[in-house]
């Protein structure tokens, strides 16, 4: 416009605009002034991303949608991604009054440069801070936005084991996104569930079952002959009831082994909930270890893994007052 009006009223600035890139630009001159490929002279300095000058420092995040009552509650400045009180509110003091002077030396340089440096990394975790906050909707946790989300959203009930991994995995959410860790555990509960079907299929055809509908069928005769068996348990311990034993031993009666106890020792598999089978399993370990040692032989047997301190101490203490084994040895 302003060419226009020192060329005089004959040229709008539109015809002016034309001229010049006509004749200057794409023109004469043009060509042999301005090559056609420009090289770039200009050395980039900033550090790679995450380093103390990138971008992704300072790169600010996008503004929380919330309402002004929540910002105000927050302290939260829009405009800014700013808090009124950030964390490590005072790291600027370590820069604050930081002042380059030529007759420095280097001790005081590199004291100075130790200064920044502290100040970048509070800045890093500053930004670090704010990425969690995003990522895993920490704000609308605090606001009580994510209590409406959870039950727009049903999600899959949780098992005990899974909450214990969460908890033991807990340490490895700063190097993943929320979604990578959702999408991980759902990963993992998928994989939990085909190796099931895989498990079912196996049992399907090693029965010799080979096709689907056939499946059906082998379920429903399998849930019947498991409902004799249950009534079958039942019918007895009623026997046993009636017969004056009061189902003493009707949790073990059934199992195998349960013949070759004496009283006593069936007592005692009732009282610690041992299967017979594993009861003698250990009781004959334990006798024989005894017998080697009493030979001068040392003992190499390992005691099975259901086998926990408590038991151990009630089956020697048993055995030690049948006469089975000496005191001293247990």
């Amino acid at each position: 416009e302003d060419m226009a009006a020192h060329v005089g009223a004959s040229r709008t600035p539109q015809e002016v605009m034309e001229h010049y890139v006509s004749m200057y630009i794409h023109g004469n001159l043009g060509k042999a002034c301005i090559p056609d490929t420009i090289p770039n002279r200009v050395t980039d300095h900033t550090c790679p991303s995450g380093g103390p000058l990138s971008p992704s420092l300072t790169t600010p995040l996008p503004p929380l949608d919330i309402s002004v009552a929540e910002q105000q509650q927050l302290g939260y400045m829009p405009l800014r991604d700013d808090y009124e009180i950030e964390y490590d509110q005072d790291a600027e003091t370590l820069i604050s009054g930081l002042s380059v002077n030529y007759d420095d030396d280097d001790v005081e340089i590199e004291l100075k440069r130790a200064h920044v440096d502290m100040y970048v990394r509070k800045l890093k975790e500053r930004q670090r801070r704010k990425n969690i906050a995003r990522d895993y909707n920490l704000v609308p946790a605090f606001l009580g936005k994510d209590k409406k989300d959870k039950e727009k959203a049903p999600k899959r009930k949780i098992t005990k084991e899974e909450k214990e991994l969460r908890l033991k995995l807990r340490p490895l959410y700063q190097f993943m996104s929320c979604k990578e860790f959702e999408d991980f555990f759902e990963n993992m509960h998928k994989e939990r569930m085909l190796r099931a079907k895989i498990r079912e299929l196996q049992r399907y055809r090693r029965n010799g079952i080979t096709k689907m509908e056939e499946s059906a069928e082998y379920e429903a005769a399998r849930h019947k002959r498991e409902k004799r068996k249950e009534n079958k348990n039942i019918a007895g311990s009623k026997r046993g009831k009636e017969d004056g034993k009061e189902g003493e031993f009707a949790a073990i009666e059934n199992l195998p082994g349960f013949e070759l106890l004496s009283d006593r020792e069936k007592v005692l598999c009732s009282s610690l909930n041992l299967s017979p089978a594993r009861y003698v399993t250990v009781k004959t370990i334990i006798i024989k270890d005894h017998l080697q040692k009493r030979q001068g032989i040392p003992s190499k047997s390992r005691l099975p893994s259901y086998l926990d301190k408590v038991l151990k101490k009630r089956i020697l203490n048993f055995l030690t007052e049948s006469g089975w084994i000496s005191r001293d040895a247990s």
